[in-house]
């Protein structure tokens, strides 16, 4: 398509910019809608995906058909095979009546399978079905029903990671991306930043009925290389923020840098520990994070034993391996340089006036050993614990700033019984 009919699409689905990669993900988009062809949509997390599906709907065949569009992370996994294929009556507890799911309710139609990388396994078998030969089967039922249905798909997961680690079928992922479009992100978009920005500023000073903020060239560069790891739905409720709080309307760098978090110290982690394969987003930076922690409880445990052993007097081997060896590219301090650290202090102790008895240090390694560090779940639990208190309870907010699905998060606040 010329760039004159890119234009008028991007007016029409209130698409803002004028990268060259994302000028392609919309003419993919337009080229592909005309076919029955099933689309996977990638791209990080607040980049605009869900605009794609609506695109390849409205220029396709099926545009007066339904478009449904379903998150299939906000949807609880006990649920999610009675909400896309419907069920009987019976079924289960609650199924007072049969229920059509959302491919008989969209026969004709387009489905938009939003996190589609969240979906259970069983789940994705029965997706796979419907993606073959149109076929699926109602919760509680042996009756096989048809569908014709065109599948859009987005995730903002790393398919091929999740296909390694056997959380995704590696055939529904080669069935979903028949034409792949991947969508950038906004650091990556160039000036398309300030467009935005203008953008967002003019709407919320319609809204808010005051006159729309501006930006100082300074603060524009500053915006423009900024790496907004929320992308294009941070940027927004950045220009929100500002619109309504600062009574200067023009914006200068030094105003603008506060509403901008510190650029992604996590994301720097790799760079200073030497760890290769360190995933992307906000996963990879929470499970290099958690494994951090894991060894460090590791370490931990070891020098409690160490310090147990040299308080019974006994003789103390230092392995020159750490547990985080592999994610530290330095070397570890040798036992001649720990031991003396470690024993230098409870020589002391012995030599003072005030002499342990042995009862004290029965007493003393006791409470080492009852000392309780951090774990995985204990850190895991007191993120999930904080994010619903910072958000009043509301999990879709919480589950929105944790980065997780909100299936994700209601199965976790059962496990840590925080209901």
């Amino acid at each position: 398509m010329t760039r004159a009919e890119i234009q008028q699409v991007k007016l029409r689905f209130g698409i803002i910019g004028n990268d060259e990669n994302l000028l392609h993900a919309i003419d993919t988009a337009i080229q592909v809608a005309p076919t029955d062809v099933s689309v996977l949509i990638t791209g990080e997390s607040g980049v605009g995906k869900e605009s794609f599906p609506q695109i390849i709907h409205q220029f396709s065949r099926r545009k007066h058909g339904k478009y449904i569009a379903v998150n299939c992370g906000a949807i609880p996994e006990g649920t999610i095979d009675s909400e896309l294929f419907g069920h009987e009556k019976g079924a289960f507890t609650g199924a007072i009546s049969d229920r059509n799911g959302y491919f008989s309710e969209a026969d004709g139609g387009t489905i938009f399978l939003d996190e589609v990388g969240e979906l259970p396994l069983a789940t994705q078998a029965r997706l796979l079905r419907v993606l073959e030969n149109g076929e699926y089967i109602r919760v509680g039922s042996s009756k096989v029903e048809k569908t014709n249905v065109r599948i859009v798909a987005a995730t903002n997961v790393n398919l091929d990671r999740a296909i390694a680690d056997g959380r995704f079928r590696e055939d529904l992922f080669y069935r979903l991306s028949t034409v792949p479009i991947k969508v950038p992100p906004l650091r990556e978009r160039g000036n398309d930043a300030a467009l935005l920005f203008l953008k967002f500023a003019s709407d919320f000073a319609t809204k808010y009925r005051m006159p729309a903020i501006q930006l100082t060239d300074e603060a524009k560069r500053m915006l423009v290389n900024f790496r907004w790891p929320g992308n294009v739905r941070q940027l927004k409720n950045v220009t929100e923020q500002i619109s309504i709080i600062e009574t200067d309307r023009t914006i200068t760098a030094e105003i603008l840098k506060r509403y901008l978090p510190e650029q992604e110290q996590g994301q720097r982690l790799p760079a200073l520990f030497g760890v290769k394969d360190f995933g992307q987003g906000f996963e990879g930076e929470r499970e290099f994070l958690y494994k951090m922690l894991y060894n460090l409880n590791n370490e931990v445990s070891e020098l409690k034993q160490v310090v147990k052993k040299l308080m019974a007097g006994e003789q103390v081997a230092v392995s020159a391996a750490t547990p985080n060896a592999s994610y530290f590219n330095h070397a570890a301090p040798d036992a001649d340089s720990v031991i003396p650290i470690i024993q230098q202090p409870v020589n002391n102790v012995r030599s003072s006036s005030t002499t342990l008895h042995n009862d004290d240090n029965i007493q003393d390694t006791e409470a080492v050993e009852e000392a309780e560090t951090l774990s995985l779940d204990e850190v895991e639990k007191e993120m999930i614990k904080k994010a619903l208190e910072r958000n009043r309870g509301r999990r879709r907010a919480a589950a929105k700033e944790l980065n997780i699905s909100e299936r994700t998060l209601y199965r976790k606040i059962k496990v840590y019984g925080l209901e």
